[in-house]
């Protein structure tokens, strides 16, 4: 008997008002693995994102998780998974560890090393600076550095490279890697590639009489960045 899939995405389809955005999506993810989302503009790597985060329902089909369909235990997978959305979601009036240790207490978590998880991404020397005056790349690392601050297998990134620069590119790839090494698996939507060990690609196509003016993927719902 062939073991289930860790993630399963089985017939996946999307529908924005009366526009279907996606449809026949399916995918598999085991441990260890990189899912790439790519597609045009308005393909809906976002929102496939988003769906598979408990953020968009579904209009079709089904998520699985360890052999099961999502729904029958919703809190345990997502508890087994983080989210970084477009935006970086940080309060800024605190400092970057503020943010860090915030996320953690929230997702119920209190041993994780904040300075470290920001020396993951090169701004340890910014620990106690308010992200105010950060700019936008710094932020991001703080922002991407929660991924670092809670245990969980599957993390879900989107468009994970925007504002970095190419030192900060190679620290996401390693902390992706190190990842995937103890286990863990990352989907991730870009239009870049990601840097380190490759992963498989899925191309969203739309379907061919989708209406492509209206952008799903940056369609302002940034409120659940994280």
């Amino acid at each position: 008997m062939v073991d289930a899939p860790l993630l399963q995405g089985r017939d996946l389809a999307a529908l924005r008002g009366e526009r279907l955005i996606f449809a026949g999506i399916g995918f598999e993810l085991d441990g260890g693995g990189l899912l790439k989302l790519t597609g045009r503009n308005g393909a809906g790597k976002s929102t496939l994102i988003r769906m598979i985060a408990g953020l968009v329902a579904p209009f079709a089909g089904s998520l699985h998780w360890n052999g099961a369909e999502v729904g029958r235990d919703r809190e345990a997978f997502l508890a087994d998974l983080i989210y970084a959305g477009h935006q970086d979601g940080l309060k800024t009036a605190l400092t970057a560890t503020e943010n860090l240790d915030l996320f953690a207490r929230l997702r119920g978590t209190s041993d994780r090393d904040a300075v470290a998880a920001l020396q993951s991404f090169g701004i340890a020397e910014l620990a106690d600076l308010p992200v105010r005056y950060m700019s936008a790349g710094q932020r991001r690392r703080v922002s991407l550095a929660r991924l670092l601050m809670a245990p969980a297998r599957l993390w879900l990134l989107d468009e994970p490279l925007t504002a970095l620069d190419t030192g900060a590119i190679a620290q996401l790839g390693s902390v992706v890697d190190a990842h995937r090494d103890a286990g863990g698996m990352v989907i991730a939507a870009t239009h870049a590639d990601l840097p380190g060990q490759p992963g498989s690609v899925l191309e969203i196509v739309p379907p061919a009489d989708a209406d492509m003016d209206m952008d799903p993927d940056m369609d302002g719902d940034t409120e659940d960045a994280w």
